[in-house]
């Protein structure tokens, strides 16, 4: 019997530590669409992504040109002159790899853009965040924008336009 109420006492406890903790919620989406400098540096990695695209199929398009100029004549090639231009094909193919890598790659050219103009305005966007939540007493904010398993919450816990208004 001493067993069920101290175990009792121990679930209110709890439950009463939970209810008294103090919760926010933000749309980060949200918020970093409305900063005109993240959307403006969308823009300039889009359009250098598709800069870097086209440098990326000129050298696969030169490496299938290749091949199929080597295909028309293989058969009036000798032994000697196909592998020489197999190789070439493999080496221009490998080369043309190693460029999309170094461009799209996860420590590519465009990954470093990407850090260099987007990580300073997370970095406000989150160091508003994180003053807002110290300044009002917030113990845990959720991201409703990035957690597709939330439910259901209460718009007056929803502090996104608040803190769209301390980043701007």
């Amino acid at each position: 019997m001493k067993r069920m109420i101290v175990a009792l006492v121990a679930m209110v406890l709890s439950l009463t530590a939970v209810s008294a903790q103090n919760y926010m919620v933000v749309d980060s989406e949200k918020i970093f669409k409305s900063i005109t400098s993240y959307n403006n540096a969308l823009e300039q990695i889009e359009k250098l992504a598709e800069e870097y695209q086209a440098k990326v199929d000129a050298k696969f398009a030169e490496v299938e040109n290749l091949y199929n100029s080597y295909i028309s004549q293989r058969s009036s090639l000798s032994e000697y002159t196909r592998q020489q231009r197999e190789q070439q094909i493999l080496q221009r193919e490998q080369e043309a790899t190693e460029y999309q890598e170094s461009i799209f790659g996860s420590e590519g050219e465009l990954m470093k853009r990407r850090m260099e103009l987007i990580q300073p305005i997370q970095q406000r966007v989150f160091n508003a965040i994180e003053s807002f939540s110290k300044q009002y007493g917030y113990d845990l904010v959720i991201d409703i924008s990035a957690n597709p398993t939330v439910l259901y919450y209460s718009e007056k816990v929803d502090f996104t336009q608040r803190i769209i208004s301390l980043v701007k």
